[in-house]
């Protein structure tokens, strides 16, 4: 599966980015997809995720209550709403999908896409 991120940009403190990630290649309800995030000199972390069917998901200590992950799987998409951006939001985000039958772990990835939140 190919993944596409996009969406990210410069947002004041307090703002809002929605991100989105498309998907192509294969039947998107076979994976499971996460947003991570690296944000420059750390490692990567993650954000939040969502199961195949969008019927769980799971967020970050640090984004719950702020963030809400969402999929539309007639659309292909996975959807990132970031409410109450803070600096330490700052970040380049990626989209990944971990095949729900075989994949122990994320397997594909997509380019990343840049969210500058300022103070």
């Amino acid at each position: 599966v190919q993944l596409q991120a996009s969406g990210g940009g410069l947002v004041q403190a307090g703002g809002s980015l929605r991100l989105s990630c498309a998907a192509s290649g294969r039947t998107f309800s076979r994976y499971n997809m996460g947003w991570f995030r690296q944000a420059l000199g750390k490692e990567r972390e993650f954000v939040a995720a969502i199961t195949w069917s969008g019927g769980t998901t799971y967020s970050a200590d640090s984004v719950k209550g702020r963030f809400t992950i969402s999929r539309d799987n007639a659309k292909n998409t996975v959807t990132l709403q970031m409410n109450s951006l803070e600096p330490e939001d700052t970040a380049v985000y990626y989209c990944a999908a971990r095949d729900r039958y075989t994949g122990n772990s994320y397997e594909y990835w997509g380019q990343g896409t840049l969210v500058t939140v300022s103070s």
